[in-house]
């Protein structure tokens, strides 16, 4: 998958403008993962987006790759499809927090659980945009919506935790107004052999503005944003003087020189670790209490669908007498006329 002509993100750009409202987080993503791309080393004539339904979904129209617009929710199954036919191919899937999780939602599981070699763009802006504003299944409890105007009263799902459930083994989280978060992240899912799933945290500037602001805001992302990397400490704050150590079951929130909380005290992230334990509860960390952990939360390797569908396809084949189409048709009781 290695190319050997140099690619630069003009090469991943269109001639036209993305037709998302003026201000939506798409924008960025789509920017990020531009950046993203080049850097990857594979053939941009390899690389296939495949969307579903919802604002989210107009992402093939806006990337010079081969896409796939389909329908409703039906996006993992198109790109399990297009991945099995060529595994070769670099597939992704754009997809937003209705699409994959309400009517798409038994796609997407089973999409995580196989671990087929596909990467997912999960844009959740916590609504339903492209039919002005009904609540999804990531909509807080108790938001007014165009759908409900007593508010919700629905408990949402947490994508990591779902991601989780299903046993997926690449999960991370990013914010759409951080160019430079998006883009590594993105190469590192690139890079991940397996199913990696990446939420991206999108502003709706029209139906459901600012509802990441306590994430994202420049005021207070340093404080409720807690950047994850491999093989380093958990901290935060405007000087990293905030970390996170373990205190019995859960994760506790310290200030670092404090009440002799020394730095070599600070939990250490391990993505790689196939235990769960710890990732589950970093998904679930959220405000006031904790800070958001963002980045890649988990990344550990797994037999690949694909590749174990092949080698079963070779296997069986050895041991088959039958080899070709003429094997078959003279392989029980012939008859000549």
């Amino acid at each position: 998958m290695e190319n050997n002509c140099v690619v630069t993100v003009q090469d991943f750009k269109m001639d036209k403008a993305a037709r998302w409202c003026p201000g939506c987080g798409g924008h960025a993503v789509l920017a990020a993962i531009q950046r993203a791309l080049p850097e990857t080393g594979i053939d941009k004539e390899k690389v296939v987006f495949v969307s579903g339904i919802g604002c989210s979904s107009r992402f093939p129209y806006y990337i010079n790759t081969y896409g796939f617009h389909g329908l409703h929710g039906r996006g993992p199954a198109i790109a399990s499809g297009i991945k099995l036919a060529n595994p070769d191919l670099s597939v992704w899937l754009v997809t937003g927090d209705g699409d994959s999780m309400a009517i798409g939602g038994n796609h997407f599981i089973h999409l995580l659980r196989r671990n087929l070699d596909i990467k997912i763009l999960l844009f959740n802006n916590k609504i339903y945009g492209l039919t002005k504003g009904q609540y999804s299944p990531t909509t807080p409890k108790g938001s007014v919506t165009k759908s409900s105007p007593d508010g919700t009263i629905e408990d949402p799902f947490l994508p990591g935790e779902l991601a989780m459930g299903a046993q997926g083994n690449f999960f991370a989280r990013v914010v759409d107004n951080d160019l430079e978060m998006m883009k590594e992240v993105f190469m590192q899912a690139a890079r991940h052999k397996g199913t990696a799933l990446i939420e991206v945290l999108q502003n709706c500037v029209i139906f459901n503005d600012d509802i990441h602001a306590e994430i994202t805001s420049k005021e207070l992302r340093d404080e409720h944003q807690l950047y994850l990397k491999h093989g380093e400490p958990m901290r935060f704050g405007k000087n990293k003087e905030f970390g996170l150590i373990q205190d019995g079951t859960r994760f506790k929130v310290v200030k670092v020189g404090e009440n002799g909380v020394r730095p070599e005290d600070i939990l250490v992230h391990n993505a790689l670790d196939h235990d769960d334990t710890k990732d589950y509860m970093l998904v679930r960390m959220s405000l006031p209490n904790y800070p958001i952990a963002m980045g890649v939360i988990r990344s550990c390797e797994s037999g690949v669908y694909e590749d174990l569908m092949y080698k079963q396809f070779s296997i069986s084949k050895a041991k088959s007498r039958i080899k070709t189409v003429d094997d078959l048709l003279t392989s029980g009781n012939t008859f000549s006329i």
